[in-house]
């Protein structure tokens, strides 16, 4: 067993041992999503006040808007959300490559089949060069998308990795 799985076996045996929750309803009780980066820095938990069960929270590189968009439905047709809060942040890997970069080192590292593979379920790794661009963008194809239904309230914000602020963009 590696240092890492034993780390997650001791912490679920602590959490466990005074663990209060299992009551908890599986939609989240205060209707909403947040979308964030997979980034390391964030804890959205804690950064965005987000108490156990009351929202769904998505992470994936660069707190993708088209990337979540299967989680983003499931999470409102199929339990109940009716908000959106979306998240990038400064400092984000996806501000320092381009799509083709990022193909080009999947191939060297592990060859054409897997770059091939890759863009059968991702066709683009989804970069952006200017963050709260980025953050507008997501939240207007959110608004423009079809499964999101127009009743659902949408806003995009940046969150300081450097300061641990939030603000607003849209």
């Amino acid at each position: 067993m590696s240092a890492i799985q034993k780390n997650v076996e001791s912490a679920s045996e602590s959490y466990s041992a005074s663990f209060t929750k299992g009551h908890l309803a599986l939609p989240p009780a205060k209707k909403y999503l947040v979308l964030t980066c997979m980034d390391a820095r964030i804890d959205p938990a804690q950064a965005f006040g987000i108490e156990l069960g009351d929202a769904h929270v998505i992470r994936n590189a660069g707190a993708s808007a088209v990337d979540a968009l299967r989680s983003i439905v499931i999470s409102e047709q199929l339990l109940g959300t009716t908000e959106i809060v979306l998240v990038k942040h400064t400092g984000c890997g996806m501000l320092t490559f381009k799509n083709e970069d990022a193909f080009g080192i999947v191939e060297k590292n592990l060859g054409a089949e897997a770059v091939e593979e890759l863009k059968k379920y991702s066709p683009e790794f989804l970069p952006f060069p200017e963050l709260d661009k980025a953050v507008e963008e997501d939240v207007k194809f959110l608004k423009a998308s079809k499964v999101v239904p127009d009743s659902v309230t949408i806003s995009g914000w940046v969150y300081e990795v450097e300061t641990g602020k939030t603000k607003r963009v849209v």
